[in-house]
């Protein structure tokens, strides 16, 4: 399921809308594909294969999906179909000069050509709303890729009636930055409790010229990772893994990449197949448990939580 996790926290006001009001609104926005001329399209799929459910609640957690897809036309063809429109017209009226909107005619008037035979390409991102625990979780490896169905989710919720207050969501601050607290894990070389540190990791230079080391599959219990780092390398990612359940690459801003649910686990998950098809059901329930159990234990890890910075604070108040 989950092969990155961004998470949010929930203020502690919110609770979660009538489902069925929740389904009403989710169909109305459900994923329609793009048209011939439309670049990009998104819209709410069903969590659980072969069914038209587009809000799935098992055991109090909400799991949704969302459907983006893109018409990607190559800047290049774009760009050879502009320059022969302008020398055509340049041969036409006589002038050298092309006005600035006329250009802009020109692209639009390509991409309009053009999106009907471009490949299209389809993306699913699913979110993970935990109300008991105040979290919300999307599968997405860095905060610009979870804009979207955050965004979404968001909008989503003000139309429901009766829905109650709006969802109040904060990005996870800690006491110690993850860049700080995996340079420490990595200079002591001890791992923080319940963690063990993995095989591959990236550091990088905070000078001009960014210059970076990357270990894949290497041992980093050595003595040259910890003189990258006296000498002013900072870790961008770190490959770890909590209690021998699951391991993941962390990164500087917090999120998870990699997720990856170990056979431990996912002997666990086997055992507890049910009467469903796919079985969505124990997946979800394995899933969240394990990172119901794991962001804590992160967090922890980096000294805690903290309130946002000034700054997010200050822009939270003015929107």
């Amino acid at each position: 399921m989950f092969k990155s996790a961004c998470f949010f926290r929930i203020a502690d006001h919110f609770e979660l809308p009538d489902l069925a009001a929740l389904e009403r609104v989710l169909q109305k926005g459900r994923f329609v594909p793009c048209g011939p001329t439309q670049p990009e399209s998104s819209g709410w799929v069903p969590p659980r294969n072969k069914s038209k459910v587009l809000a799935e609640s098992i055991a109090g957690h909400l799991v949704l999906k969302l459907c983006t897809e893109k018409r990607a036309v190559p800047s290049s063809a774009i760009k050879a179909a502009v320059e022969e429109r302008v020398e055509r017209y340049k041969q036409e009226t006589g002038n050298e000069r092309v006005p600035s909107k006329v250009k802009k005619e020109f692209k639009e008037e390509v991409l309009l050509d053009l999106l009907p035979r471009a490949f299209s390409k389809k993306a699913n991102t699913l979110l993970w709303l935990d109300p008991k625990s105040r979290m919300l979780v999307v599968d997405a490896g860095s905060l610009a890729a979870a804009d979207r169905v955050v965004s979404s989710l968001l909008a989503a919720l003000l139309e429901v009636p009766g829905g109650g207050p709006a969802l109040d969501l904060q990005i996870v601050h800690t006491q110690s930055s993850p860049a700080a607290s995996m340079s420490h894990w990595l200079s002591t070389r001890e791992a923080p409790w319940h963690f063990t540190v993995d095989r591959d990791c990236e550091l990088k230079a905070a000078d001009e010229q960014k210059s970076s080391v990357r270990y894949a599959r290497h041992t980093l219990d050595i003595d040259e990772v910890a003189q990258h780092i006296a000498a002013g390398k900072v870790p961008t990612q770190l490959a770890l893994t909590w209690n021998e359940r699951v391991s993941f690459m962390l990164t500087e801003a917090g999120q998870l990449r990699r997720l990856k649910m170990l056979d431990v686990v996912l002997k666990e998950a086997e055992d507890a197949k049910g009467k469903d098809d796919d079985n969505f059901d124990a997946n979800v329930a394995i899933l969240t448990g394990e990172l119901s159990q794991l962001i804590p234990d992160l967090l922890e890890a980096l000294g805690g939580e903290a309130e946002a910075p000034a700054v997010e604070q200050a822009e939270k108040l003015a929107a």
